[in-house]
Order: structure tokens, then sequence, then C-alpha cells
């Protein structure tokens, strides 16, 4: 299920706690830290990286934080992990959290926090780390780079890590929690029922050392604490008033007993008159928006027309390609005569204006690409992909990826824009615009906020990202099923994508997925037994089919083949290139394709009841939290797309039945499982 629906704390609370954390050590009374002042506490150290744990963190809950829904999104929490103790701990939330150590050897739990649009503005030398840590009042650091590293935007999403613990066994839970100016180990002791010895024994305290003010404790409980959190009802909205008696009455009197044929008649003439006068204005329009070729042009030669260059296009009515982003327009856009007068963007040869005739994206200009994202700064960059560099950027108040593309890339370029333009669907990563410099080429995309499926799957939590549940991970190959399935059998011109990997499917802020990096995408000839074309062989490896391989045929079972191992990585939370254990002892560890991993899993596996050494080669950032028959139909299903011949793979449409099938048998047992917040958080670790 998705996650809750963000909203930001109170606008007063955020630039109170902000000050606080930017504040100098003269400003604050005494030598404490402040309580924003994330600096003040280190992470709880551990040794077991497979250690996973049950945490609470305590919040101080005040404003518009006070709101359930606003809690739940700060700490991607579900509604049953949230408690509050009125009496003991007035306000105060205690958020359940799933606390994990990780690679840099400490207890964290990850969670995302998007900044309000309070913040723009309000230090100027704050960055989105800072705002995020200080709107926690002390329990959440951000990971090392990237988001967090930008200047506090409004919207924008960043990752934290929430400091918790994992108790070594004298203790069911600890509880992370924010000393205040007051506090002493005893007055702790009397709030949450635990010992001062176990408080200083948790914390490494000796003797009666005070509570410093926004430094984190941890305390010892052994029960959940609190109630269920209140929900805050919205007031019932005042009923209307109910209508006159009379009022029907009134109207029948005055009705007349004839029925006035004459205003009928009258109202279908003024009707169609003006139906005519509508369909003549649109004639006329469509007449005077029309614009023949010159005769001079026609003796132009196919080489004098490939030189033409990009112009910007005009400002004018812009289409909507798929009801969200301004992708593409339409119009009399001319091309540039010999006319100096005429604005030119210093594009590479060879990209021509021709291959845009019927679609045209958003041009931007390369003033624009520089400013939205910092003069390609270190802290934007998202990724490396096939053919260049992606970055974030804020172009006209949007969110989006720049792909940067060096000029030697024109033919990627040119099959990108125009698949994308072409081709819509909510599965499939959607196209902007574009823009061009003397040397370099770039694409601008809609921003997927949680970025791509591999930074889930692989080693998420060193990473700063959470892992998926089964449920989203079920969802997630639905969504990528559906947009393969639209572009292989329900566009004009079927394509085969060729680079289908983790990588190139990215999630949105619901963690839906999309279908990306359409630079290797490939227009198949149509024919009655089968859709294919002959190409050099282009991918990545592990994902390749082997007839593509051999024979170098495009077709859409090579996606299919793709989607597989995709499945299996789904599934195993392994990479599509797996590093194995030797045979024999003291042997070194061997690369093997993943695919051939999981078929050797599957040999032994008869059913769902007795899976075999299926079991252990399912993801443990599970937790066991999967329905076994459900994960066994998508092991065979992924079997099936791998198969050596590709007449035996299952077309996309069939691939997308059967998980739509696996989503509903999953969403039922889900259902079964009413009341464990690990199923229904969506999010397995760091929530």
């Amino acid at each position: 299920m998705p996650p809750p629906r963000r909203r930001p704390p109170a606008p007063g609370l955020l630039i109170l706690l902000i000050f606080l954390a930017l504040a100098s050590p003269g400003e604050v009374a005494g030598d404490d830290a402040a309580p924003g002042n994330v600096t003040a506490s280190a992470p709880l150290p551990c040794s077991d990286l497979s250690r996973v744990c049950t945490a609470f963190v305590a919040f101080p809950a005040a404003g518009e934080a006070a709101n359930a829904s606003v809690l739940e999104s700060m700490f991607d929490a579900a509604p049953g992990d949230i408690t509050a103790d009125a009496a003991a701990s007035p306000g105060y939330a205690f958020v359940r959290k799933n606390c994990s150590c990780l690679a840099s050897r400490t207890y964290l739990a990850n969670t995302t926090y998007t900044v309000p649009s309070a913040a723009a503005g309000a230090t100027a030398n704050a960055t989105a780390a800072d705002v995020a840590a200080a709107a926690y009042a002390g329990l959440a650091v951000p990971p090392p780079g990237g988001p967090a590293l930008r200047p506090p935007r409004p919207g924008a999403v960043v990752a934290l890590h929430l400091l918790c613990g994992c108790s070594s066994g004298h203790w069911n839970y600890l509880l992370s929690y924010v000393g205040v100016d007051g506090d002493t180990v005893e007055s702790l002791s009397s709030r949450f029922g635990a010992s001062m010895d176990a408080i200083e024994a948790a914390n490494g305290m000796a003797g009666p050392d005070p509570i410093t003010t926004g430094k984190v404790y941890y305390i010892p409980l052994n029960s959940v604490p609190g109630q269920p959190y209140p929900v805050m009802s919205p007031s019932s909205p005042t009923p209307a008033p109910a209508p006159a008696q009379n009022t029907f009455s009134d109207v029948s009197e005055h009705h007349s007993t004839k029925f006035p044929y004459g205003w009928v008649i009258g109202s279908m003439g003024v009707a169609l008159a003006l139906i005519a006068i509508a369909l003549l204005a649109l004639v006329l329009c469509k007449l005077s928006q029309y614009n023949p070729q010159a005769p001079n042009n026609q003796g132009k030669s196919p080489d004098q027309s490939i030189s033409h260059k990009f112009q910007l296009l005009k400002s004018g009515s812009f289409c909507y390609g798929s009801g969200r982003y301004l992708c593409c327009q339409f119009g009399n856009v001319k091309q540039s005569r010999t006319d100096g007068s005429d604005h030119h963007m210093n594009t590479p040869k060879g990209v021509v204006v021709d291959v845009f005739d019927r679609e045209k994206p958003i041009v931007f200009t390369y003033q624009e690409i520089l400013a939205s994202t910092d003069s390609f700064s270190d802290a934007n960059l998202l990724g490396h992909g096939t053919y260049g560099s992606v970055y974030y950027g804020v172009l006209r108040d949007q969110e989006v990826a720049i792909k940067r593309m060096t000029a030697t890339k024109t033919k990627e370029f040119i099959v990108e824009m125009k698949v994308l333009c072409k081709v819509h669907h909510a599965s499939l990563v959607e196209l902007i615009g574009y823009a061009a410099s003397k040397d370099e080429l770039y694409l601008i995309y809609e921003y997927s906020q949680k970025g791509s499926l591999k930074n889930h799957l692989h080693d998420p939590q060193s990473k700063g990202y959470t892992s998926l549940s089964w449920i989203y991970r079920v969802q997630i190959a639905l969504d990528a099923a559906r947009g393969l399935e639209y572009i292989h059998e329900h566009t004009k011109d079927h394509y085969v994508h060729r680079d289908i990997k983790s990588s190139n499917i990215l999630l949105d802020e619901s963690f839906r997925a999309k279908i990306s990096d359409f630079g290797l995408a490939k227009l198949v000839v149509k024919s009655t037994d089968a859709e294919a074309s002959v190409t050099k062989v282009v991918g990545t490896f592990g994902y390749l089919a082997p007839e593509y391989l051999r024979d170098g045929l495009a077709t859409t079972k090579n996606d299919v083949y793709a989607f597989g191992v995709v499945l299996f990585e789904l599934i195993s939370g392994k990479e599509a290139i797996t590093r194995t254990d030797g045979l024999n002892e003291g042997s070194n560890s061997e690369r093997r394709s993943l695919a051939s991993v999981m078929l050797s899993a599957l040999k032994n596996c008869r059913n769902s009841m007795y899976m075999g050494s299926l079991k252990a080669c399912i993801d443990p950032n599970l937790m066991d939290l999967y329905p076994h028959d459900c994960v066994y139909k998508m092991a065979m299903l992924a079997k099936q797309c791998v198969e050596e011949d590709p007449v035996l793979r299952p077309d996309m449409k069939q691939a997308v039945i059967t998980l739509s099938q696996i989503l509903l048998s999953s969403i039922e047992w889900e259902a079964t499982l009413a009341g464990n917040s690990q199923v229904f958080s969506g999010l397995v670790a760091g929530r």
C-alpha cells in the first residue's frame, strides 16, 4: 500500500527549530547544545549487520505536527505505529520503527521528509539537511552527500536516519528521547517506568551524570509505551437548510398547462446555428494555420536539409502528452532560412528539425539548464546512465531530471526524443523537453522522487534507502509489465526497449514504477510471424537474451527475458550479475548471472509448500513477511520469461495478467495479517 501523503510540520515551530539548530554556542544558554543540534548525539554502535529490531522514538508533537497524519508522513509510519501517554508525557508522540545495524556499524532507522514551503529562505546558509534535522528536534541525522546538501526547496524529499537502538536482551525495547531543560535521570525513571540503573547502563553513564539538553538518550522499556494515538476528526459540515415546503407548489402554479412547442423549435434552431458557426470558425482557423512550403524550397537537396540547426520554439499553445506535463508543441514553427536575424541554438551537426515534425518538445536554453543544476554540481548528481549523467534540477518551478549527453551521442538523443514524444503512459517516464549547447545535449524528464528500483533492492540501508515490502515489489513488477506491454502492443509503432533493468525502472513518490532510458529503443518491423529487427548487440550483461547475443535479432521477447531477470531481482534482492561462493573449500568466489542462480534453485522446488533452496534465495530484507504461494508464482513467471527458446516465453500481456492475480492474492494475504505493522507499512526496513 502506498505511503501516506506527506504534510509539512507547523511553519512557526519549524522556523524556531531551524534558528535553534543553526545558532552559535554563544547564543545558547550555558554549554548545552540546542535542541535542533543533531551533532550532539552519536548513533549507537553495533556489530551484527543482520540485526533488525523494534525500537521507539519520542517526538515532541506540537501544533500541526501533533496531527496523526503529519506524524505518519514524517516518520514513514503506519497509524498503528504511533502511541501517546497524555498523563506521563503530555505533548509527546511515541513512534515505532524498525531499527537496523547498517554498514556504518551503527543503529539507525530510515525515513524521508518533505521540505515545507515555510522553510524557503528561513536561514540563508541552511541546507535541506539542516531544515529536516531541525524538524525532528535532534532525533534525525542526514546520510552523507546527495540531496541533503542542497538548499531547502519546498517540496524536496530528503532521506534521513533516525537515531535508534536495539536492546542486548535485558529489555524488550529502547526508546530514543532528546533531553530537555529540567530532565534528570530520576525524572526520566519516574516518567517512563524504567529504573535509574537501567537508564544509566543503556547510555553508558557513570554515576549521577546530568542530562544534557539536546542529546539523545535511550530509555529501556519492557512494554509498548502509551496508548493508540488520538486521531483528529474533522468537524462535520453545517447541514444545508431544508427547502421551503411551498417551493414546488409555487412552480406548479406558474407552469403552463399547454406544451410550448414554439419555444422548443426555436431553441433547436438557435443551437443548430451556433454549431454551424463554430464549425465554420474551426475550418477558417485551420486554413489560416496551414503554411505550404515555398516553391524554391523544393529544389533543396536532402544534404542541405540535414545541415539545419535547431530553432528555439516560439511561444504558443502546447499540447499535453500525458495530461501532466507540457511535452509537445504543435503549430507552424518555420525553419530558418539564411536570415541572420533568427536565433539559433548551437546544436551538433546531424541533429535535425525534421525528426520532430509532428510533435515538438519544449526547448530550454542552456542558461536555464546551468541555473537549475547549479552548474552541474555534485550535490545535484543523481547517477550515471548508459549514455550520460543524470542531474536533479528545477525548471520553471517544476522538479526535473536532466540527462547530460555528449555531442557524440546524437543518435541516442534522437531515438529517445522520437519514442517519448509519441508514447505516453503512466508507467513510462515522461519527456518534458530538451536543450543543447555546442558540445552537449540535454534531455529533461519528470523527476522520480524515490530513485531507481535498484537502490531499493541492493543493499538499500547503506545507501539511505528503504527496503520494499512484498506488496510494493509486486505492484512495481505489475507497473513495469504494463509499460512494456504498452510499447510492445498498444502503440502505432511497436518498440523494443533493449535495456530493461532495475536501474532503468524509476519510482515516484508513491512507489509506482516508470520505465526510463529509451536511448536504445528500436522500432520493430511488423510481420505476420513476428516482430523483429536485426541490429548490433547493445544493452547490459545479465539482462541480455541468449538469441539476441547470438544473432543480434531485436524482438519483444528480448524485453521479456530482461523483465524476467528483474523479477528475480525483486525476489532475491541480488544483482543481475552476482557473486557466488566457490564450489570447493578455499576456492575463490565466481560471478554468475542471477538467472542461472535462480534457475538452479528452482530445480528442486516442487511447489509453494516445499520451496527447497528457493527459500534461501529470497531477499532477507523481507524478514519472512511474504506469502509463499505468491513468491512461488512470481518465481515461476520469471522462469518462463528467461526460457532459452524465445517461443516459450510469455508475452507481456500474459505477464500482466499473471502479476495482477499475484497482486490480488498478496492483498488478500495481507488482510489476514491485520495488526502486523511491518506488513501494512509498505516499507520493511526503516519503518
